[in-house]
């Protein structure tokens, strides 16, 4: 590849068509996460005319996505290193486009949740892409300024969704109360609203050029020749069924530990569905905590020593677990605080999309930046004291959310859902750099993938779900028909937070000499 004709290579500062690139990419992020939460201002009616319980949909609103999003970023994110990353981040933004596009179409909770799970496999694709195109594109001293621009896209495409969403659907059954156009919900044209643009958009990410890989540091390397067998590679170590084959590959031992490790998850599943009756939810579950372990399995044969500071340093899972458990609140209020509002306080839906919307995507955005800021500083004086910061982000919410979600009070619940975002999203960036900071340099993708396998399985997958399964447990038969008690639910996940505070006891505890030994645990030189 010719390096002279790439924008920026070799430059100081970052070029014009840089930062038109980078726009691009904000516009994509903002798709990502519109996509992503829209379900949550649609939830009310999508259970409504599909006949779902609470507990289902959270189910849509997490595992659904979230299993396969955690699973399939592993060797996507590989793909990435390794092939055109345009291409990639182009397919993945009109796979998951599509199938938002196609959840318009869905008639019942199984064809639903199969366009959720090709949404999580598609939006896997953008931020290793769009992370790998920036760092090309921009030269270190404006890297990191880069990358905040880029992750502004999260709060505002979770804040808009809402608005859209709420729009949309509003304005389609307002024209057509009776014989809509293909005989469609106002939700289900809301999926397709902010489906087709998407397919738009991947065509004019098409457009982009690719850079020069490295070559901004003065580091260019060339892509291997067959990236396509390194992402199967990776897909048999982490995609069940390929599971199997990449085990057998390891020898018989292996084989029979990985299909004694199926079989139990097997059995666990069908023992929750027993219980439950939740099929998709228990066996998505268990079909990524499967694939976690065969990965971790795989991991160990191939790299002992990232597998000791990872999955054997009691600190790093313990700090990855607490804020797993912070984010299994965070996922469950970002879900449900919309159709607790419209159906418990009886708020108008155009209201709360807009006052929720700009709620999550403003104090988000201060939370994120102000525990960062916070978390540096007292790691300068204490070595654990990143731990302190994800500590504040378990106790500080309890009080705010127990309060906004026992009020009658509109702006009271507003004001309360804005302190709780606020106060958890503090702790992100410290639990992060934490893990960072437990692994050697070599190992940080690597430990950054197994701390959003841990945040999203434990956060995503369980937050919305447990929410509605406790709604549906508490709540009371009306008419022949269950009628969720929503507030029992969330306040219910309030019995995290102390389970979460000893994990992150243990955590600052041990951080300081989990770090200090890292080099000496791996066997290597950092």
């Amino acid at each position: 590849m010719d390096t002279t004709k790439q924008p920026g290579v070799g430059q100081d500062r970052a070029s014009s068509y840089s930062w038109y690139v980078l726009s691009i990419l904000v516009v994509v992020y903002v798709l990502n996460f519109i996509d992503r939460q829209i379900v949550s201002i649609l939830a009310v009616e999508i259970k409504r005319d599909l006949q779902l319980s609470d507990s289902e949909m959270g189910f849509l609103g997490g595992a659904a996505f979230a299993v396969f999003y955690a699973l399939f970023g592993i060797p996507l994110g590989r793909l990435a290193d390794n092939w055109h990353r345009v291409r990639l981040l182009s397919l993945g933004l009109a796979l998951w486009s599509g199938m938002t596009a196609l959840s318009g179409f869905a008639n019942n909770r199984w064809t639903l949740t199969l366009a959720r799970m090709g949404v999580g496999v598609g939006e896997a694709t953008a931020s290793p892409t769009a992370y790998s195109l920036i760092s090309d594109y921009f030269p270190k001293r404006q890297r990191a300024t880069a990358l905040a621009v880029y992750s502004s896209g999260l709060y505002i495409g979770g804040g808009v969704s809402l608005l859209i969403g709420a729009e949309i659907m509003q304005a389609w059954n307002k024209a057509y109360p009776v014989d809509a156009p293909l005989g469609l919900a106002g939700w289900q044209a809301a999926f397709l609203a902010v489906g087709l643009p998407g397919l738009i958009a991947a065509v004019w990410v098409a457009t982009l050029r690719e850079p020069a890989r490295g070559a901004m540091d003065g580091e260019a390397r060339v892509t291997p020749e067959r990236p396509f067998a390194l992402f199967f590679k990776d897909l048999s170590t982490i995609v069940p069924p390929f599971t199997l084959w990449g085990a057998w590959k390891r020898g018989p031992v292996a084989l029979l530990i990985n299909l004694a490790a199926a079989a139990m998850l097997a059995t666990f599943a069908l023992t929750m569905i027993a219980l439950t009756g939740n099929v998709p939810q228990w066996s998505a579950v268990s079909f990524g905590y499967y694939a976690v372990f065969s990965w971790a399995s795989d991991l160990r044969a191939r790299d002992p020593a990232t597998f000791r500071l990872i999955w054997g340093t009691p600190a790093f899972i313990c700090t990855t677990l607490g804020y797993g458990l912070i984010s299994f609140v965070s996922y469950a209020l970002a879900f449900w605080s919309a159709p607790y509002a419209e159906t418990v306080l009886h708020i108008p839906k155009q209201e709360l999309a807009t006052v929720l919307g700009a709620n999550g995507a403003l104090s988000g955005f201060l939370g994120v930046i102000a525990g960062g800021r916070v978390a540096d500083t007292l790691r300068a004086r204490n070595p654990a004291g990143r731990i302190l910061v994800i500590m504040f982000g378990v106790v500080a919410p309890v009080v705010p959310i127990w309060l906004g979600f026992t009020t009658q009070d509109p702006f009271a619940f507003y004001a309360w859902n804005f302190v709780a975002g606020l106060c958890g999203a503090a702790a992100l960036g410290a639990a992060a750099a934490t893990t960072q900071d437990l692994v050697l340099t070599r190992m940080r993708g690597t430990a950054t993938a197994a701390f959003f396998l841990g945040t999203t399985l434990v956060g995503l997958s369980f937050g919305p779900y447990f929410v509605g399964q406790i709604s549906d447990l508490t709540g009371t038969i009306v008419d022949g028909k269950l009628q969720g008690n929503l507030q029992a639910g969330i306040l219910a996940l309030l019995v995290t937070a102390p389970i979460a505070l000893a994990l992150l006891v243990y955590a600052y505890r041990a951080v300081p000499s989990a770090e200090a030994s890292r080099v000496e645990r791996a066997g290597e030189r950092d």
